[in-house]
C-alpha cells in the first residue's frame, strides 16, 4: 500500500518537545527480555493497592457504566472541601492533577509569558507552558531542594505563574515551614503559585507546610494533590486543585465535559473515607523509606532526604547503565539520566519483600 504524504505542519510550539517517558511497564519488560518474575519499583505507585472500601463500590458502580458521569463530580467535591474545610466551589477534579495543570497552561498562560520551576522537577510543568507559548524559567536546585530565593529573584514583568513541587518529584525532599511561608508572602497576588503535593499524605516530617488553610488569605495561592499514589487509584487518572472560586469557574470553561469517570469518582470519595488505611500505607511507606536509606548508606552512596514514596540514590556511575543492569534482573527503577540528574537513579518504596530484593539486586549491580 502507498504511504501518503502531507504538507500539514505543526504548530511551532512543538518543535523540539519530548514524549514524556513513564517508567517501563511490567508487561513490556516480560516482553523484551522474556522474564516471569518482575518488580516494578519505577512509577511511584502504591504496592498495597487501594482501599476495600473502594473496591466496593466500584463493583456497586459497575451497574451504571452505560451512563455518562456527573461532569464536575459534585459528591466528591463535597467529600474534599469537608475534609479540607474549604467551599465546594474552590474545588476542581481532574483527570489526574496532571489535567489540571493542563487546563491552568490552556487558560492562564499567554504567548511570550514566563513560568518559573525549579530544575530538576516534574517535568509536565514545562512542557504544558511551551505547548501554549509560554516560557519555563528554570532555577537549579541547592541540594535537590528548591531554591526559593533565587526563584523570587527571577520573577520578572513577563512572570505568569510559578510551579512548587512539595515534596519534589524526583528528588523527595521538601521546603520547610517557615520557608516556604515567607515565599507564598513574598509572591506577587498577580502571578499565580501552583503548589504541587502529590505526595502530601506521604510526608512524616514537623517541618511542613500544610499549603490548603492559606488558600483563604492568598487570592493566588493554587494547592493540587491527586489520589494516584497513596489512595492506589493510578489507573483511574483522578486528582483535584483547590483554589479560589473564580479560578474554578475559569478552569470549568476549558475542561473536557466528562473529564472524570464513574468509577474513579466514587472510589476517590469512597478512599476519602478510609482513613486506617491511608494511616496503613503511611507507616509502612515510611519503613521502606527508611529500610533503603539505611541500606544505601552500607553501600557507601548518598541519597537525597525524601518525604514521599520513593527515594533518589545518588550512583558513581550512570544512572542509565544502572538502570538497565537493575532490568536484567527484573527490577524496574526510574534513571535519572531521563529526569534530569544522570548518576541518579530513582526508586519507588514497594513491600517488605520487594525493597529486600531491589538492595540485594543494586548490591550486586554496583560491585
Amino acid at each position: 500500500m502507498e504511504v501518503l504524504e502531507h504538507k500539514i505542519i505543526s504548530r511551532k510550539e512543538l518543535e523540539g518537545l519530548d514524549v514524556y517517558k513513564p517508567g517501563k511497564p511490567i508487561e513490556e519488560v516480560k516482553r523484551e527480555l522474556g522474564l516471569n518474575r518482575i518488580i516494578k519499583l519505577a512509577s511511584n505507585e502504591n504496592p498495597l493497592g487501594y482501599s476495600p472500601m473502594a473496591k466496593e463500590a466500584m463493583i456497586k458502580e459497575m451497574e451504571n457504566l452505560m451512563f455518562y458521569p456527573e461532569g464536575t463530580a459534585p459528591v466528591l467535591v463535597k467529600k474534599i472541601a469537608k475534609q479540607l474545610k474549604v467551599k465546594e466551589e474552590q474545588v476542581i477534579t481532574g483527570n489526574g492533577s496532571d489535567e489540571i495543570l493542563r487546563l491552568l497552561t490552556r487558560s492562564y498562560i499567554r504567548s511570550g509569558d514566563e513560568a518559573i520551576m525549579a530544575d530538576v522537577t516534574f517535568p509536565r510543568y514545562e512542557t504544558n507552558v511551551i505547548i501554549e507559548g509560554g516560557r519555563a524559567i528554570k532555577v537549579p536546585l541547592v541540594n535537590g531542594v528548591h531554591d526559593l530565593g533565587r526563584m523570587l529573584a527571577a520573577i520578572t514583568d513577563k512572570t505568569r505563574m510559578i510551579f512548587v513541587c512539595n515534596p519534589n518529584n524526583p528528588t523527595g525532599t521538601i521546603v520547610g515551614k517557615r520557608e516556604l511561608t515567607s515565599f507564598i508572602n513574598q509572591v506577587p497576588n498577580h502571578i499565580l503559585l501552583v503548589v504541587d503535593e502529590a505526595y502530601f499524605e506521604y510526608v512524616t516530617a514537623e517541618d511542613h507546610l500544610d499549603t490548603v488553610p492559606l488558600i483563604h488569605s492568598h487570592a493566588n495561592l493554587i494547592v493540587l494533590r491527586t489520589f494516584s499514589k497513596i489512595y492506589g487509584l493510578a489507573a483511574l487518572r483522578i486528582g483535584y486543585g483547590v483554589m479560589h472560586s473564580n479560578f474554578v469557574k475559569e478552569l470549568i470553561k476549558v475542561k473536557e465535559p466528562f473529564n472524570t469517570n464513574r468509577m474513579a469518582q466514587v472510589a476517590a470519595t469512597t478512599s476519602l473515607a478510609d482513613l486506617e488505611f491511608v494511616s496503613k500505607c503511611k507507616k509502612e511507606n515510611e519503613k521502606g523509606r527508611l529500610y533503603i536509606s539505611a541500606e544505601v548508606e552500607k553501600m557507601g552512596l548518598s541519597y537525597f532526604p525524601s518525604q514521599g514514596n520513593f527515594v533518589m540514590i545518588r550512583l558513581n556511575s550512570s544512572g542509565d547503565n544502572v538502570f538497565q543492569s537493575l532490568l536484567h534482573k527484573g527490577i524496574i527503577v526510574r534513571s535519572g539520566g531521563v529526569l534530569g540528574l544522570p548518576n541518579t537513579i530513582r526508586v519507588s518504596i514497594g513491600t517488605k519483600e520487594e525493597n529486600e530484593a531491589f538492595i540485594q539486586a543494586l548490591r550486586e549491580v554496583i560491585q
